[in-house]
């Protein structure tokens, strides 16, 4: 049984639960991404330290592939996936570029 199929609440508290829930969700997620750009962080450092490019389309491919078939298997529509893994990778670029250009920059010991 759900929250909305609870007819001893009433609706004003349902939707309550339901935005807490919500709520709930929307804070794992940007720890989550916090988590995810910690790590992307370090491989902008190690791909600037290896003069190797910000941006590795191969990898980028495999993991748009990779998360449309996970959003299908959790009845997500894999479009928007696709538009939000995008998303996140153009920033995680912006920021590989970033490092690359401050490690360029940085006075040779």
């Amino acid at each position: 049984m759900t929250v909305t199929d609870d007819q001893s609440i009433s609706p004003t508290q349902a939707l309550q639960d339901l935005r807490r829930s919500i709520d709930n969700i929307d804070s794992a997620l940007v720890s989550m991404l916090a988590e995810r750009f910690r790590c992307t962080k370090a491989v902008g450092a190690l791909k600037a330290r290896y003069n190797m490019p910000p941006a590795d389309p191969a990898r980028e491919a495999q993991q748009i592939a990779r998360l449309r078939n996970l959003a299908e298997d959790a009845h997500l529509d894999p479009d928007f996936a696709e538009k939000f893994l995008n998303f996140i990778i153009h920033e995680v670029i912006r920021h590989h570029e970033a490092i690359a250009r401050q490690t360029a920059e940085a006075p040779k010991a």
